[in-house]
């Protein structure tokens, strides 16, 4: 399989349809072995049912079911599991991707990029609700994970098959996809994308996403900072819980020679403080332990470096 195309789609009953078709429309001419993915988050409208017809007409349209909403990141990761393509292309099902940019993304793949993010940079959205945030988002993610990307939240993206199987997503991280694969070197190209206003339904997100991606910047910023090092964050906060303890107990000290008396608050401070920092040294020591012996080696971003170095001396070949 040459192309896989992954749509996640929730209560998009009218955009179904005129997707499907714009899709046909544009990869038939591609003279390429395709297959388009339609994974249902869990919709409460016709959204599935339309899909299963269509899938009944086009063996190329396979159709994932979810039995509830569980959003956007777990319907992509169901439906990158799913793809045989050695290329994935995401995109959004409300129609405001155009599947008319696809190409691009398939000749910049060729090129050699490992990841191709699309950029909506006359994007159709809500001022306030929308683009002020998004652009706020973007230069916070780029600056804190040093990955400038202009538009990390557009789901029009290209992977190489053999980078993207071996990232692994959760909550709303699709949109660090980018930043979790510089551990592997991988090349990434950003390209210019159409961008419509919605036709059909209501938007799913809104302001209410900002806490979410703010909590797993923080969690990707630690796995990028200290992803081949996982002793060191626990040490560090160790040294400083070992630092509190000790002064409490030079400060108990001088309480005793000054007054004559204990004090139960300085000594406390420093059981807690002390027993702290030994709870979390062993606790980096255990991170340490699963990172040697456990399936979170470097050595599997060290692979995935060279299994992608090999297929794009592969494709030069073939060229």
């Amino acid at each position: 399989m040459d192309l896989s195309i992954i749509v996640p789609l929730y209560n998009e009953e009218d955009s179904v349809i005129p997707l499907y078709e714009a899709l046909v429309h544009t990869l038939n001419p591609l003279n390429l072995n395709y297959e388009i993915l339609f994974i249902d988050d869990g919709s409460r409208d016709k959204t599935y049912s339309l899909a299963k017809d269509l899938a009944k007409k086009d063996r190329r349209l396979r159709v994932i079911k979810f039995r509830r909403n569980y959003g956007q990141t777990p319907a992509m990761v169901a439906g990158i599991e799913h793809a045989k393509g050695t290329i994935l292309i995401t995109m959004d099902g409300d129609l405001q991707n155009d599947p008319e940019d696809i190409p691009k993304f398939i000749e910049k793949i060729r090129e050699g990029y490992d990841i191709v993010v699309g950029w909506r940079y006359k994007r159709q959205d809500k001022l306030l609700t929308r683009k002020i945030p998004s652009k706020i988002a973007n230069w916070l993610i780029g600056k804190i994970t040093g990955v400038p990307i202009k538009d990390n939240g557009c789901s029009l993206k290209a992977y190489r098959e053999n980078i993207i199987k071996k990232i692994p997503l959760y909550s709303e991280m699709h949109r660090f996809i980018p930043a979790m694969t510089s551990l592997a070197g991988t090349n990434i190209a950003e390209i210019k994308v159409n961008h419509y206003a919605r036709q059909y339904g209501i938007s799913k997100y809104g302001l209410s996403r900002i806490y979410k991606v703010l909590i797993d910047l923080i969690t990707i910023k630690t796995i990028i900072s200290f992803f081949p090092r996982p002793l060191v964050p626990f040490a560090l906060i160790a040294a400083v819980a070992a630092l509190v303890s000790f002064f409490s107990f030079i400060s108990g000290i001088f309480y005793i020679l000054q007054s004559g008396q204990e004090s139960i608050v300085f000594w406390g401070l420093t059981i807690l403080y002390g027993s702290l920092a030994i709870v979390l040294l062993f606790w980096g020591v255990l991170a340490e332990l699963v990172y040697r012996t456990g399936n979170l080696k470097i050595e599997n971003f060290a692979s995935l470096k060279i299994d992608n170095e090999i297929s794009r001396n592969n494709e030069v070949e073939k060229r």
